[in-house]
């Protein structure tokens, strides 16, 4: 398959693009910066694009079979001022955007477009009613961004491009995101539970996401939202102790609520709120996950350190 990832440097994008190439797939990687995006493997090529538009880079979207969409501003890079939460945003709408116009202008349009985007979509709640992909959107900030990313390529359904969408969960990895930072105050013997620890934290391990986004891919009956989070997600108080037991730090230092919102303004909700995400949609059509308990997930990440 010829595929093209937008995003395909990031968190998610560069071992899913090692796995794609490792099966013998044709990636082409979107990127703004060619030049910074090192040790790609065989078989994925890089492109310049400007993440607004289909210029330079729209002709391979022509008779290719899939787009992965992932592209978008980090949530837990920076601070949120109101620039950045409008760049936040902004570069994912722009690039649902660019991929809308590539897939307009093809004259041979791509099969299957996955649409990324997060479990943030269904808001915050501490109940422990699960909730699956037939949930209704929430209506706080990272609510209404997941709502409006998924919407940015809503319009290649009526082009005859099925689409699945991907509501991600914390994704555990070593390589980036926000897990090395939940790991770092472990690693000083200063970790525990974040606030009063009671919210839920819907994870994945990395090889299920690059899994679970093949498995997507290559079946032809996977369209609309799916949960992309493991079937036995915790609450941040088991997330802790868990990892501070594959980490053998201890997890008695809790970090009290108020300091991280002084500290993180509101990007704090990430940490500090949460929602029982599950994957019904996944489990119904037959996937099945390498991880799906949380200990041995962080006990697999543990042994690559």
């Amino acid at each position: 398959m010829r595929i093209i990832i937008t995003g395909g440097a990031g968190t998610i994008g560069r071992p899913l693009s090692a796995a794609l190439a490792a099966g013998g797939h044709e990636v082409s990687v979107l990127s703004r910066n060619p030049i910074e995006v090192q040790s790609m493997p065989d078989g994925v090529y890089v492109h310049r694009w400007d993440a607004e538009t289909s210029e330079g880079w729209g002709e391979l979207a022509d008779g290719a079979d899939a787009i992965i969409n992932l592209a978008g501003a980090g949530l837990a890079d920076k601070r949120w001022s109101s620039a950045r939460k409008k760049l936040i945003r902004s570069s994912r709408i722009k690039a649902g955007k660019a991929v809308m116009e590539a897939i307009r202008n093809a004259g041979q349009k791509p099969k299957v477009l996955i649409q990324g985007s997060a479990v943030g979509y269904y808001g915050t709640s501490e109940s422990a009613q699960p909730i699956t992909e037939e949930h209704a959107a929430g209506n706080d900030f990272l609510a209404k961004l997941c709502s409006d990313w998924e919407l940015s390529t809503a319009p290649a359904e009526h082009m005859g491009v099925r689409r699945p969408i991907i509501r991600t969960g914390i994704v555990l990895t070593n390589a980036g995101g926000a897990f090395p930072r939940l790991k770092l105050p472990f690693k000083f013997f200063v970790g525990g539970k974040l606030g009063d620890g009671e919210q839920w934290m819907p994870w994945i391990h990395i090889d299920d996401e690059v899994r679970a986004i093949q498995f997507l891919l290559d079946n032809e009956d996977a369209a609309g939202p799916f949960n992309l989070a493991a079937p036995d997600p915790v609450r941040n108080h088991t997330m802790a102790d868990a990892l501070g037991e594959s980490m053998h730090r201890p997890a008695f230092l809790p970090a009290p609520a108020f300091a991280l919102k002084a500290l993180l303004g509101e990007m704090s909700t990430v940490v500090l709120d949460g929602q029982k995400a599950v994957p019904a949609k996944l489990e119904e059509m037959g996937f099945e996950f390498t991880y799906p308990h949380i200990a041995a997930a962080l006990d697999e990440l543990a042994t690559e350190e």
